[in-house]
């Protein structure tokens, strides 16, 4: 068997690396070849008859367009090819696309030595490339356009270099077309002769051996593969599955540390997506990737394959290396780590919300689809709501019990975050509190006197054994509130008595980076804030959100110097506030990929989510389990965590956690600690792996929780292995190689440290091998709730009595 099995795999790297364009040919292909063998365009398409244009004497563009064609039937694709103008080693700089949305649906350029037809153009199903070929560039409609980093370049030509390139245009719904007009979309690239520092290349991961049974919910197929070569630096990724595929992730892992490098729904517009933080791949790191797949109205098992009835699980990392060590392809078929895939962050599991008019076509042609069943067809039923998670798994977190920082006595918690390095990060009051004498009914600070907080009141907590690893904060805070980290570890943080919001860097000790609002000042113009709340960065644009806060209630943004840009909200009144109106923001989260910022709006007992670009309302999440206040909110990949407050008199809701499915809205799990109790739980944060700190700045403590997936569903299913079902819910692990998701759990251990720190972290399937599609072309083949405490009152007593904080 074992004879077998590697030359199957010998086989396939045959099929991928070495003929990865040619496809499967029908016999009516060559009645469907175009025979022009010389390059003409239409009078349409005018300034592409000049394809090779100088710009100066070592850059020339080159642009490579569509001859003029006009499909005729929709998901249409064609192809065509250019060969390099010269023989000499060039090196692809820049892309620009020339072409529409309302036209076309996506298109790929490869790198290749021999095009699949020497036409003009051709059907695509005759394949892309005879040899290998290397993507080098994807646009789709909705998504961004691929950018080369500085001094990166792709490099084309010479002895080692590709020779011709090939263009592959969808035409997806060809009623743009009615009038018969020719098109011409295609490329633009910058190409210099001029050495590059730094060159491009793709490393592709790909499923070799997944098969999805019939109506599965949920099948995970997981690769991972040493990486032994010098450094390379991920700066972009795409994804590629057909249509049971639900989320794709991709990984580094290093010490046992998950970073990850891209996850996308492969419904969506598959693009390259550029990767949120730079990330650096060194020999000895694991590479690891995981699709997600449902089964569900599919009637026989699914296996890789090239037509649109198969599956594949493709994930394409684009890197760059330093030119004298550059390697242009590397493949990982192989899953070289399976039980490491037992803590893979909980996000690699939660499927990506994809609106309808962002689905991916997968090349729905009207061939035949043939199986053994008695209605003939094995597709997909119709698709849920857009916004419906279909992976219907548990996700339950619990009290990390071993872990010592429970014990941490600082003063009232007010601010959790966790930095880059996935630290704790705890923002507390010291000896200060706030209660009614804080502040007069002006919100001007009553206790100035008292000087301000003379005990480090930021600490860096290491998540693991709850050592203080580092602390500053002495002498520059009155009433600490808000925390939030940003993506290049600086602090955000807000004082309430201050009325102010800092900026720090945490190994800087000359003072602020950055000082918004007036020191003192209560206010409500765009240079003062009046009880500032929370902050949050846009990890892409460096754009500040300000919530503003206590007495003002709004949300303020300025550009990343710290100048005003906008704001938006207001005060809300009566039972049935509207969107926009906030009583008391007090919390924010971004979720990037979105585009969204969502608001713990406190006393409404309700979280709103708004456009960061437009402010436009998009969704109140508010249930009856949050009584009347959401105190906190933290985003991590798809999922939502809350904490509430403390219940009304004769109120039956609980203090307590929740974790909800962003998507939907709705609540996945509940939980509360064992030892001690919420009281105030202030502010809440989470990891992408599921770990959950929640601060609570009346019982002075932090909790931590970690994740424990009660699974009910099956891994993946090798072939020649039999694959065993998993029901978790005593959170047991039995490693099997058919078996690759488990129970995460936090780590624990290590002494407690802070009182001194107070006084003074068988075989493969051969099915879907014949039909394999290539790594070089994605076209698919059809077959023929108050408190009664006054803690933090930022006024004289309402009523009823509401607790600040």
């Amino acid at each position: 068997m074992a004879g077998v099995r590697s030359l199957l795999l010998l086989l396939l790297l045959l099929l991928v690396v070495q003929s990865s364009c040619v496809g499967v040919r029908s016999p009516l292909a060559v009645l469907k070849r175009f025979k022009e063998t010389t390059r003409t365009f239409s009078d349409e398409c005018l300034g592409t008859t000049r394809p090779v244009i100088p710009i100066d004497s070592s850059d020339f563009a080159l642009d490579i367009r569509m001859p003029g064609v006009t499909p005729k039937q929709s998901d249409t694709y064609f192809c065509m090819s250019m060969r390099l103008p010269t023989d000499e080693e060039a090196f692809v700089i820049d892309f620009k696309p020339r072409a529409s949305m309302d036209t076309v649906h996506h298109m790929l350029l490869f790198g290749c030595n021999m095009p699949s037809s020497t036409g003009s153009y051709w059907y695509c199903d005759e394949g892309t490339c005879i040899d290998k070929a290397n993507i080098l560039y994807a646009w789709a409609r909705n998504a961004p356009p691929t950018r080369l980093p500085e001094g990166v370049g792709f490099r084309v030509g010479g002895e080692t270099g590709s020779k011709y390139f090939v263009l592959q245009v969808h035409y997806g719904d060809i009623s743009a077309f009615r009038d018969n007009h020719k098109d011409c979309s295609g490329v633009s690239l910058h190409l210099t002769r001029l050495p590059q520092p730094l060159i491009a290349g793709m490393y592709l991961m790909m499923s070799v051996d997944t098969v999805i049974p019939a109506g599965e919910k949920v099948v995970n197929s997981d690769i991972s593969c040493h990486y032994k070569k010098y450094p390379m630096h991920v700066f972009a990724y795409r994804v590629h599955t057909h249509h049971l595929g639900k989320v794709v992730s991709g990984y580094r892992v290093r010490n046992e540390q998950w970073t990850l490098i891209g996850r996308q729904s492969p419904q969506l517009p598959q693009a390259f997506y550029p990767v949120e933080h730079p990330v650096d791949v060194s020999f000895g790191d694991i590479l690891a990737a995981r699709c997600v797949f449902t089964g569900e109205g599919r009637t026989e098992a699914t296996h890789i394959g090239g037509t649109s009835s198969d599956e594949m699980c493709n994930l394409y990392i684009m890197y760059y290396m330093e030119a004298k060590h550059a390697v242009s392809f590397m493949t990982c078929t192989q899953n070289v780590a399976p039980d490491m895939f037992r803590t893979i962050p909980p996000e690699a599991n939660i499927p990506i919300p994809v609106k309808s008019d962002m689905v991916m076509m997968h090349g729905h042609h009207k061939g035949k689809i043939e199986t053994d069943s008695k209605d003939k067809t094995s597709l997909l039923q119709q698709p849920k709501r857009e916004e419906e998670d279909v992976l219907e798994q548990d996700f339950h977190v619990e009290e990390a019990l071993d872990w010592p920082g429970v014990y941490l006595l600082p003063g009232q918690v007010s601010g959790v975050a966790l930095d880059p390095k996935n630290n704790l990060v705890i923002f507390h009051r010291g000896d200060h509190i706030w209660d009614g004498n804080s502040f007069d009914s002006k919100f001007v600070y009553q206790q100035r006197g008292l000087g301000p907080i003379e005990e480090d009141t930021i600490l860096v907590i290491d998540p693991n054994n709850a050592t203080v690893l580092q602390s500053s904060g002495k002498n520059l805070f009155y009433l600490p509130h808000g925390l939030s980290v940003d993506k290049d570890g600086n602090y955000w943080v807000t004082d309430v008595a201050l009325h102010q919001v800092f900026k720090l860097d945490p190994n800087r000790k000359e003072g602020p980076l950055l000082v918004l609002g007036r020191s003192m000042q209560p206010g409500s113009d765009q240079n003062h804030f009046c009880q500032p709340t929370d902050v949050a960065v846009d990890p892409g644009t460096g754009t500040i959100f300000v919530s503003d806060g206590y007495c003002n209630s709004r949300i303020m943004q300025f550009s990343p110097s710290g100048n005003f840009i906008t704001q938006w909200g207001e005060e809300s009144s009566g039972r049935n506030p509207k969107p926009g109106q906030f009583s008391i923001p007090h919390s924010l989260a971004l979720v990037p990929h979105l585009n969204q910022l969502c608001v713990a709006d406190r006393e409404n007992g309700r979280i709103q989510c708004f456009k960061t670009d437009t402010k436009e309302f998009v969704q109140e999440i508010k249930h009856a389990s949050f009584g009347r206040n959401v105190f906190a909110i933290s985003y991590v990949s798809g999922l939502l965590f809350a904490v509430n407050g403390k219940p009304y008199f004769g109120d039956q809701e609980p203090v307590q956690g929740f974790v909800m499915n962003f998507s939907s809205g709705e609540i996945i799990d509940i939980f509360k600690p064992v030892r001690k109790h919420f009281d105030m739980p202030h502010d809440i944060t989470a990891s992408a792996d599921g770990t959950v700190y929640v601060g609570d700045a009346h019982t002075n403590t932090v909790w931590k929780f970690t994740s424990a997936e009660k699974m009910e569903h099956r891994s993946v299913k090798k072939a020649g292995i039999e694959a065993q079902e998993i029901k978790d819910s005593d959170h047991k692990l039995e490693a099997s190689s058919g078996r690759v998701l488990g129970k995460l759990r936090g780590k624990g251990g290590g002494g407690l440290n802070l009182g001194n720190f107070f006084a003074s972290r068988k075989g493969y399937s051969r099915k879907g091998f014949d039909r394999l599609s290539t790594e070089g072309s994605d076209h698919e083949k059809d077959e023929e709730d108050g408190s009664e405490s006054e803690e933090e009152y930022s006024a004289p007593l309402p009523a009823p009595t509401t607790s600040s904080s």
